[in-house]
């Protein structure tokens, strides 16, 4: 048998970054010569086998068919006859598809392994894929916007953007299972520059298929970001602010969920001013819910969301609000159970706001205005009560002048 590292390691090497995640591949084995050699098997869909010493995973070369519909739909070959160059043809850009061979101890030896041409492509920094059978895959689509927003510098092929684009015309991304679909944007959302995944999905039509309440924010913006601007549009400078500040992934999602509050829209349009601002709210609230469900969206993220459109406004009017409103908008936040989410909050909304650290007026008021409030003694006042049904309002009232007091001084 000969072992080999594959993909992404290989390629992060050869663009000198850190390498992380090592695939590596078996030619010229069978599952009982992989256990005679001391590995253990997992994995049911392929034969997937852990190294007995460095417990790292490596996989039976193996071809695949298309047999169906959708990310599972596919059947795998593993038998010891298969190549490398095979194993290497089935992945989805050319970069992805370079391997080097290992010795016996593990380390790579001989000359690189590039049978389509994935070094030339890193020296053109373009993104192809391999052969047809991309379209075979709709993830794909997914993973090469992902790769837009970690490798800036890299433009799609244009036969890969046209092969994009009729994979979506036939209907391929609707078969996109949910989850997935979310691990990709979620991978995609944390790279160094995000709103390049989303304008390569509205490009080639796929973001109008999986999140279409998003589609119209980049309607006017894909090419342009492509092309390394945008810096205008709010909803590209705020998601871009928040990859600056290494922002996590639920403060990331609750910046782009902003851009779904239709009352950030409605002050240059004169029709949408007479309506009420609460059933605009109402309308974003539900859009954002759709977006959730429909993604299957973990509740840290969709719960963040929810709270930073819903308070958002109060927020950032903090300076001018007084203490029982103040009071309101922390309960709001559910600050009293969850503290740390309410930093996320605040760090989401002096993104959305145009800051780049939280010192704006607003998270200082709102800060003060806790750190006042969480001195009030809750259990000596409950102690204090007649009736149980007095204790809220007693504890809200002892909260409020605790706020004023502050201010004051």
């Amino acid at each position: 048998m000969q072992r080999y590292i594959v993909g992404g390691a290989v390629r992060d090497a050869l663009l000198g970054l850190p390498v992380q995640d090592r695939d590596y591949v078996v030619v010229g084995a069978t599952c009982e010569d992989m256990l005679a050699a001391g590995f253990t098997q997992v994995g049911q869909d392929f034969p997937v086998f852990i190294h007995p010493l460095t417990h790292e995973e490596y996989a039976l070369a193996r071809k695949e068919r298309k047999t169906a519909p959708g990310y599972h739909g596919f059947v795998f070959d593993t038998d010891i006859t298969v190549t490398l160059a095979q194993d290497l043809l089935r992945r989805d850009i050319t970069i992805n598809a370079m391997a080097y061979a290992l010795d016996d101890i593990g380390t790579p030896v001989g000359p690189l392994i590039d049978p389509y041409g994935g070094q030339s492509d890193i020296a053109q920094k373009i993104f192809r894929h391999i052969s047809p059978a991309f379209s075979e895959d709709p993830v794909r689509i997914l993973r090469v916007a992902r790769f837009a927003a970690r490798f800036h510098e890299f433009s799609i092929a244009p036969e890969t953007d046209l092969l994009m684009q009729h994979m979506v015309q036939d209907g391929q991304t609707d078969t996109l299972v949910a989850e997935r679909t979310w691990q990709e944007l979620a991978r995609g959302l944390m790279e160094q520059h995000p709103e390049r995944m989303l304008a390569v999905l509205h490009r080639c039509g796929a973001l109008a298929r999986i999140v279409p309440e998003l589609d119209t924010r980049w309607l006017s913006l894909s090419d342009d970001v492509l092309a390394g601007g945008g810096e205008d549009s709010g909803c590209v400078r705020n998601l871009r602010a928040a990859a600056q500040q290494q922002a996590p992934l639920p403060v990331r999602f609750a910046v782009l969920m902003q851009s779904l509050d239709m009352r950030q829209q409605s002050a240059s349009d004169k029709e949408m001013q007479t309506v009420n601002a609460g059933v605009i709210l109402k309308n974003s609230l539900m859009q954002l819910d759709a977006v959730c469900v429909r993604l299957r969206v973990p509740n840290v993220c969709w719960h963040l969301a929810r709270i930073v459109m819903r308070e958002y406004v109060n927020i950032i009017q903090a300076p001018l609000r007084s203490p029982a409103q103040l009071l309101d908008t922390l309960d709001a936040c559910d600050i009293w159970r969850k503290q740390e989410r309410f930093e996320d909050i605040i760090f989401a909304c002096t993104l959305i706001q145009g800051h780049v650290a939280a010192r704006s007026d607003f998270a200082v008021e709102l800060k003060h205005a806790y750190q006042a409030a969480s001195q009030v003694n809750t259990q000596h006042i409950a102690t204090q009560c007649a009736v149980a049904a007095a204790i809220p309002l007693a504890i809200r009232e002892a909260r409020v002048a605790a706020i004023t007091a502050a201010r004051i001084k």
